[in-house]
Order: structure tokens, then sequence, then C-alpha cells
């Protein structure tokens, strides 16, 4: 096998996407365009991949710099210029370049992997992707000859009405002898509609030298689709989406409205869990098997463990134990973790902070910056304050504690093991193991006192 290169043309502004962020940075599937188009190209196991950059090529140099070399094209004067910028670092460099778009983030990896082997065994100078379109419009067209051989790509705004009828599309993925396309790169010219210097007339100048040009055609269209504007950039999630979810269904998970589900495509899902509608799994979530997550779940860069139920609530950067039940209507935020059969009930809160083995927090309560032994029970209305309105401080409560309702505890501050909180108390000293701290007012009935009101004279009169 030759040695493989790669270059992803990444450098256009791309104006009707409308946004102030380059376009090859929009997201699909949870990640970035480019991230997708590189991260499937480095799969294939190429010895080198360079970028062009050129709008906001900072921000989109700093997202792929660790993984790929980088070049500038500094004025947008066509796809074959822009390929020409990798002339430095790949011009002398005997072996296979395919040359992606990082616009186009459907193709797989086992695309590019028939590209590169198609385009080896047949011996081409350049092998052009292509496939089938319903609607051609606005792709180049690939004319070939009465033999089936490629002559030329034609574009858009340059094809005559014959030209324009055909159907097979350049997909702009192709694969080329690496120093025939930085020497027919040389040859190009500018001639066209757009005053461009445009890749695609590198196949037409390498036929005239007697090289052989050819094509590869793909199955799916929908791994061709550019996105180049909103609308796309939705229809591209949709088919990642779609994709997405068949493969986790395959693998044994059962999501019971797949097309109302939003897995991003770096999250990880063990078999015979059990996923409703309206569930959102984002950046690199894990959930293990026999997980349950009921309808509007949201979770975020967490792992969940197996045996656990999530209804109806948010998680954040946490770690949800085996055989826990979180919800509904919970908030795990960032740091929290929950142990095993835990409990996190309706509209309880936790911030940075860790349940023990078998603890429960009912109902409306925020924990922050704890750290809670097992087998403790949280009423009902408490609250861990954590916050002096300029630092966090933390808490710190024994196994088998009993925290009474409406408890307020003020951090910093650390109840034993087997410690009470008598309820409605505000705890501000430390409660010594097997002590009850209760810090309330005494109770002082006030008689007959309804009578002193005025709103009691109101009620009288109304009465006569």
């Amino acid at each position: 096998m030759m040695e493989r290169y790669s270059i992803i043309m990444a450098a256009g502004k791309g104006t009707r996407m409308k946004s102030k962020l380059p376009k090859v940075l929009h997201q699909v599937g949870g990640k970035t365009m480019v991230d997708l188009v590189l991260d499937t190209i480095l799969a294939t196991g190429v010895k080198k991949v360079v970028t062009v950059v050129g709008h906001e090529a900072e921000l989109v140099q700093a997202q792929v710099a660790d993984r790929s070399e980088v070049v500038v094209q500094a004025l947008q004067l066509g796809t074959g210029h822009a390929v020409q910028m990798a002339a430095p670092i790949l011009a002398k460099q005997k072996g296979a370049t395919l040359i992606a778009s990082g616009d186009a983030p459907l193709f797989t990896q086992a695309t590019y992997e028939q590209a590169f082997a198609y385009h080896e065994q047949s011996g081409n100078a350049v092998t052009v992707l292509t496939a089938k379109a319903q609607d051609p419009f606005g792709y180049g067209r690939i004319i070939r000859d009465h033999d089936g051989a490629v002559l030329r790509i034609v574009e858009q705004k340059d094809a005559n009405n014959t030209e324009a009828k055909v159907d097979e599309i350049n997909t702009g993925v192709y694969v080329f002898d690496n120093q025939l396309l930085f020497t027919a790169l040389e040859q190009v010219n500018n001639d066209n509609a757009q005053g461009e210097y445009y890749l695609p007339d590198t196949l037409e100048i390498l036929r005239n030298q007697a090289h052989i040009v050819g094509a590869y055609q793909i199955e799916d269209f929908n791994e061709s689709m550019g996105v180049n504007d909103r609308i796309a950039l939705a229809q591209a999630n949709q088919v990642l989406r779609q994709r997405i979810n068949v493969q986790h269904m395959r693998n044994g998970v059962t999501l019971i409205d797949p097309q109302n589900t939003y897995i991003d495509v770096d999250v990880q899902i063990e078999a015979d869990t059990v996923i409703e509608s309206n569930v959102i799994l984002k950046g690199k979530t894990v959930i293990e098997s026999d997980v349950i997550l009921t309808a509007g779940t949201r979770i975020i860069d967490s792992q969940i463990k197996a045996g656990s139920i999530i209804e109806n609530s948010t998680i954040e950067a946490s770690v949800v134990g085996p055989q826990a039940t979180i919800g509904p209507y919970a908030h795990l935020r960032p740091a929290s973790e929950v142990g095993l059969r835990a409990h996190v009930g309706n509209f309880v809160e936790l911030k940075k902070a860790q349940l023990g083995t078998d603890t429960k927090a009912g109902h409306l309560t925020y924990i922050g910056d704890a750290t809670i032994g097992s087998e403790v029970n949280i009423g009902a209305g408490t609250v861990f304050v954590n916050y002096d309105g300029q630092n966090k401080h933390h808490t710190k409560i024994g196994d088998r504690a009993f925290i009474g309702s409406n408890t307020k505890i003020v951090a910093p501050v650390e109840m034993g093991a087997e410690t009470i909180s008598a309820a409605g108390s505000t705890i501000t000293h430390d409660i010594p193991d097997h002590a009850m701290g209760i810090a309330r007012a005494r109770q002082e009935n006030k008689l007959d006192f309804w009578d002193r009101l005025p709103i009691a004279n109101k009620f009288k009169s109304a009465k006569k």
C-alpha cells in the first residue's frame, strides 16, 4: 500500500450561514464539521493531514492544530488555489492524497478507505468520488465520454443546457497521485465565470497528458451533502442523527421514538438501555447497560452507571452510580457524584456534591460543595448554604445522618456519623457523632392575637 495523505479545505467564509462563526465550526451531531471530517480521515491511517484555513483562520487552526498541519489561504481564489497552499508540505511526497471539504461532514470512514483502495488498485492519476443526485442543481457535473471515462467536471455556472441535465455529481472528494496533483495545479487558470482556480480543472489537464482519470461512485448520496446554510445544517444533523440512532439500536439499545431522540456522535450506550422520546445525550456521555432514561432527560458529558433510572432531569459533567434514581425534575450540575442506589428526587439540585450509597434527597433541596456519607436522609427544603458572597465552602455529612426538613447548613461545617438536625434548624457549628443539633427560636404563643388584627373586625362586620 502506498503512503496516504490528506488535504482538508476549510478556508471558506460561508456567507450564506449568516454567522460570525466560520462555517466549518458549526456543529453536526455535537462536533464541529471540520472535526468530523478530520477524525474520519485520521481513522483511515493517513500519514499526514494538512488543513487549509482562511476566514477566521485562528479559530479554525485552534480547533485542529493538535491533529493536523495548517496552512493559510489568505485570498479566496478557488479550490485549486486552496489546495496549492499545501504544496510546501506535500508537493514532494510520493503516494496518494485524499482531498475533502471541511463543510461535508457525512462521509464515513468506510467510504474514504474504499476511495483510497479503488484509486490504488486502478492505477488512476486521480479518482473523483461521485454520486447520483435527484436534484443536481448547484453541484459540479461529471462529464464522461462514450466509454464511461471521466472527461471533466463542469461547475453549475459554467454548464450548458446538456451538461446541466447530467445527474451524476462531483462530491468534492478526490484521491490524487500526490506529485501529479501539484504538477497539474501549476497549469490551472482562472478563465471561468467566477474568475477562480478550480481544482476540478486538473482532471482535464491530467487526461490531456494521457493519465487515467477515474471515478468511484458512492451508493449513499447523503454522504456527499455539503453544508452551505442553516437549512443544510439542519438536514445534515438529521441525517447523522438517524445514522447514530440506527447504530445504537443495532447494538441493543431501545429507542422508543428514534425521530425525536438526539444523541451526539461521541456518546456511548450499552445494550438493554431504554430511551424514551425527547431525550438529549451530548458530548462524551457514557450510558451503561439496563439504564432507563425517561422523556425530557438531558445529559451532557456524564457517566450513568448500570441499572440507573433518570426521570426527566438534567445532568451535567457528573457521575450517577449503579441502580441510582434521579428525578423527576432534578438537576445535577458539574462535578456531582451520586452513589450506589442513591436517590435524588423532585426539584433537587446538586453542585460539586458527592452522595454515598443508599443516601436519599427526595425533594426541594439544594446540595452544593458537600461530601455526604452512606444511608443519609436529607429532608425536604434542606439548603446547603455554601457561598458567602466571595468564596465557596464545604460541608461534610457522616454516614446515617438524618437531616430534618427545612434545615439550613451554613458551610463550612461537619456533621458526624448518625447525627440529626432538627427540622427548621440553621446549623452553623459542627455536630459530633450521634448528637442532635437544634438551632431555632423557641416557640411562643400569643393568646387571642387574632382579635387584635384589623381583619378580624372586617369579618365580624360581614357576619352582622
